[in-house]
């Protein structure tokens, strides 16, 4: 269970957090694009969210995924 990183910045953590995403793990489950939907997640925030997924082996969920 890894947090969230704080290079994502505070409103993509907000919504985030507000979405009951908290940590790592939580991202995996989801797509960019179900994330990019969130009301302050943005490109940078999903560039900060590749790499810190890749340094845990995990990535986001593929669209044909479930």
């Amino acid at each position: 269970m890894t947090t969230l990183p704080t290079a994502i910045g505070k409103p993509a953590t907000r919504a985030l957090q507000e979405a009951g995403i908290t940590t790592l793990d939580a991202v995996a489950q989801h797509s960019t694009k179900e994330l990019l939907a969130l009301h302050g997640v943005g490109p940078k925030a999903i560039r900060v969210l590749t790499d810190a997924l890749g340094e845990q082996g995990l990535a986001f969920r593929r669209v044909d995924q479930r």
